[in-house]
């Protein structure tokens, strides 16, 4: 086989590879939140949540936790908690905002731990709280999540809701990253969400 047939066939060895492993370190090796589909529009759904509980921590000035949020709850599910537990990773990860400068950082605790009693973390700063059951409207989008395309998918989000006269209920805006910080920003699951006011009621 010639070098310049040979390229083409290594080059497609390597990028299968690269799959691969990214399937394998992607959030698709990993349980995802439950949610029941109710509506689809383009990049815009609604999705109706059950409660889902959360280890929390606060975050400082960032949707990615550089403020070192995403390691203390990565130190819970390895083991800091009162039962040194080992709990398996899930997606997504949600980011609340309560200001500009300050929120928290959520992990989701997988079903059957959440059924059996999560153990309560040994960290202070690191707490256990719930989401509210309820029908939520979603925009999705890929690439980086920060706080400029936090503002763009928020302002959309909004406006889609406002063509279904939807409400969104006050201080529920979040954002939910799906991927590892090596996922290229093309392969990313981004998205922000809220909960809708009277979620018991269909659009």
């Amino acid at each position: 086989m010639s070098s310049k047939t040979m390229l083409p066939v290594l080059g497609g060895i390597l990028l299968a590879a690269v799959l691969i492993g990214y399937r394998l370190t992607s959030r698709t090796a990993y349980e995802n939140a439950a949610y029941e589909l109710e509506l689809v529009e383009g990049d815009f759904e609604i999705r109706r949540y059950p409660e889902l509980t959360l280890a929390s921590t606060p975050m400082q000035g960032s949707r990615v936790g550089e403020d070192g949020s995403f390691m203390r709850l990565f130190g819970y599910i390895s083991g800091e908690n009162a039962r040194q537990q080992k709990i398996a990773m899930t997606v997504p990860v949600f980011m609340q905002s309560d200001s500009e400068e300050a929120g928290s950082m959520q992990f989701v605790v997988p079903t059957e731990v959440a059924e059996n009693g999560a153990p309560e973390p040994s960290a202070d700063n690191v707490s256990l709280a719930t989401r509210p059951a309820g029908r939520y409207a979603v925009v999705r989008f890929a690439g980086d999540l920060n706080d400029s395309t936090y503002s763009v998918q928020h302002e959309r989000l909004e406006t889609w809701m406002e063509s279904l006269n939807l409400s969104a209920v006050t201080g529920s805006f979040s954002s939910a990253g799906y991927d590892p910080p090596w996922t290229p920003g093309f392969l990313r699951r981004n998205e922000v969400l809220v909960r809708i006011e009277n979620s018991e009621t269909n659009p």
